[in-house]
């Protein structure tokens, strides 16, 4: 069995300078080639003296190939090893850092020591210090769980190699030539690269990923895109590479299948024509009409969805960080700007009806105008920063047409449960896919207030949270976000119904411990006008929460870029809120 200390002892210069030295016998052996072709049958020579040593140079050149093939199968083995430890060392070096920054030690068999020499503050800023370094103490865990996987992997594999050459089991090929047989053998010394864990957490994915070399990477990214396209924890530029990679098979996909569709309908529309069974007409008619729901669902909802994601991406400075054609409605969340290296970093998650086909590209268009906003508002301040935007639909919205089904209709939280578990997984793998965590801010809206809030209530390392339109979080305790105490906000437009139905927990904006943003009119210190947001909605124009010049849009983009200090406050106490239960300790 593999131990840390193992990983720390193996020395990847000892591997590459075998590899030079087997390269150089390789080289040495195959260069005799001509030298021993020239020495099969000396011209003139006949009989049986001539026989036996046809014989025997025929057993001499097998031997030299199955040689050449041994040494060329280790040689490949061992550098392939190499450049495997140097990628296992490394992010081992990586966990051990994290470790020591919270106060953890990484033993022997991979468990996590608590070493922590100071006791935690006790108040609001120790308990946060708490729920940070048991986050911490999981990833860690994960991260290590990955490396020593991935370290019995390697080792197997190269003991493996070394064992048939030793057994003299590699193949030689079926050339004629020691050059041939130097080709069979490295074909034949490869390492297997070990696949993602099965159902790995961020951290797992994380720590899977930084293991392999750059060479398995890349071979990686190119052979299983579909692999990599949605697995949280890796970085963004490869999810976005996998995932661009992905949306020209899905096109190619989805209209293959619309054509065998079309054959279909056409075929049971002759069949049904043809039939006199009434029996036999039910059953064709059920086939047809399910034929042709699913063919309605590719040319009007999918492909659709597939142009939305083009044309969003098409506007430069996009990443696509999940592609999912599967369930009832596409999935996808594309952010605007680079969420590898931004130091600020926000997902914004939208509510009822919200479809890829319909919404992607408004919602990218406002979170890239709020990323501007947040940048220019630094800059203003003297604290010039970077932001990345993520628009999130990677869950299925309740739609309008669906309120009466209880599964997915809108009065329940039955799907926002469901999105929360992919959207705290989205969340966390942000901070696991990097070296240093973002400042980092869920924004909700509506019923992807909901989804926001309990996918909070799971652990995610967001650092701020805002809220707007919100119909509840799912809780009635802001300490259940989990979120740094003061960190959590609110913004309640005027006639807005939504945000005081209180159907999932408090309404917000009367919960204790809750910072109210103002969406009123405002002229600020500097002479700016800023807009009232009125209503419900996110992306309208001149009235949404989103929209440019509003109120509401500069405190979010306050918020992202960290200038909390900058933002306008407000409870916005309603007729609405006047017909709640009063609550004590509003802000």
């Amino acid at each position: 069995m593999i131990s840390v200390s193992d990983v720390r002892r193996w020395r990847q210069p000892a591997l590459d300078s075998v590899f030079q030295a087997l390269g150089s016998r390789r080289d040495t052996l195959v260069g005799f080639d001509d030298e021993l072709n020239a020495a099969k049958s000396p011209a003139g020579w006949t009989g049986e003296a001539a026989q036996a040593a046809a014989r025997h140079h025929g057993e001499l050149t097998e031997r030299m190939r199955r040689i050449v093939a041994g040494i060329s199968a280790v040689r490949r083995a061992v550098g392939e090893a190499a450049d495997a430890i140097k990628a296992i060392q490394r992010t081992l070096g990586d966990a051990e850092y994290l470790a020591g920054r919270h106060g953890f030690g990484i033993a022997d068999d991979g468990k996590i020591i608590d070493v922590l020499c100071t006791p935690v503050a006790p108040g609001p800023a120790g308990e946060a210090q708490m729920r940070e370094r048991a986050t911490m103490r999981v990833e860690l865990a994960d991260r290590v769980e990955q490396v020593l996987r991935r370290a019995r992997d390697v080792d197997t594999d190269l003991a493996a190699v070394l064992e048939r050459a030793a057994l003299d089991r590699i193949d030689d090929g079926c050339g004629s030539s020691l050059n041939d047989a130097s080709i069979a053998g490295q074909a034949a010394g490869g390492l297997s690269t070990i696949e993602p864990p099965a159902g790995g957490s961020p951290a797992d994915n994380a720590g899977w990923w930084s293991s392999l070399s750059e060479s398995e990477q890349a071979a990686m990214l190119k052979a299983h895109p579909d692999w990599l396209g949605n697995l949280d924890g890796l970085p963004a530029v490869v999810r976005d590479q996998a995932n661009r990679a992905r949306l020209g098979t899905e096109r190619t996909r989805l209209n293959a299948e619309a054509a065998r569709l079309e054959a279909e309908i056409s075929a049971l529309g002759d069949r049904l024509t043809r039939s006199s069974n009434e029996r036999t007409d039910l059953s064709i008619a059920n086939a047809l009409s399910a034929a042709k729901a699913e063919l309605n669902t590719i040319r009007a909802e999918l492909i659709p969805s597939l142009d939305a994601i083009d044309a969003t991406l098409a506007k430069g400075d996009r990443q696509l960080l999940l592609l999912d054609t599967s369930g009832d409605k596409p999935k996808a969340a594309i952010a605007a700007g680079n969420v590898d290296t931004a130091e600020h970093v926000t997902v914004f998650t939208p509510g009822l009806g919200t479809t890829v086909r319909g919404d992607i590209q408004d919602y990218d268009r406002h979170m890239a105008q709020l990323r501007w906003q947040a940048e220019q508002e630094a800059d203003a301040s003297g604290r010039s920063t970077s932001v990345a935007a993520v628009t999130w639909i990677g869950y299925e919205a309740p739609q309008v047409s669906e309120i009466t089904n209880p599964n997915r209709s809108v009065a329940s939280d039955a799907l926002a449960q469901r999105g929360a578990e992919k959207l705290a997984g989205f969340l966390n793998g942000i901070d696991a896919s990097r070296p240093t965590d973002p400042h980092m801010t869920a924004l909700g809206h509506s019923y992807g207030s909901l989804t926001t809030g309990l996918a909070l209530q799971k652990g995610t390392g967001v650092d701020d949270a805002v809220f707007f339109g919100s119909p509840g979080l799912g809780t009635s305790h802001v300490e259940a976000l989990k979120v740094p105490t003061g960190h959590s906000w609110v913004i309640e437009a005027r006639m807005d119904p939504v945000a005081d139905f209180a159907a999932f927990g408090i309404d917000p904006n009367q919960m204790k411990g809750i910072g109210g943003l103002s969406a009123k009119e405002v002229v600020l210190p500097d002479g700016r006008h800023l807009n009232e947001s009125v209503g419900h909605g996110s992306v309208a124009e001149k009235v949404g929460y989103l929209a440019p010049g509003s109120t509401s849009q500069y405190n979010m983009s306050l918020i992202v870029a960290g200038l909390h200090d900058r933002s306008v406050r407000d409870r916005a106490i309603g007729a609405g809120d006047l017909l709640q239960t009063p609550i004590p300790g509003l802000y």
